[in-house]
């Protein structure tokens, strides 16, 4: 997902320079979102696995 976000992270940056301005918004804004959704599914996961540790132990 991350490698998605990036692509289109990239793409907004093009797009800006050649002055697709639409465009480049719009890539920018699925870039974020995109970046979020991984950011929480990482979270998500870190704490399940902290969980996992402790009981463990």
């Amino acid at each position: 997902m991350l490698k998605w976000a990036l692509i289109f992270f990239v793409i907004s940056l093009i797009a800006g320079f050649f002055g697709f301005s639409g465009i480049s918004a719009a890539t920018a804004t699925i870039a974020r979102v995109l970046f979020g959704i991984a950011l929480v599914i990482f979270l998500i996961f870190l704490i399940l696995a902290l969980m996992a540790g402790n009981a463990v132990l």
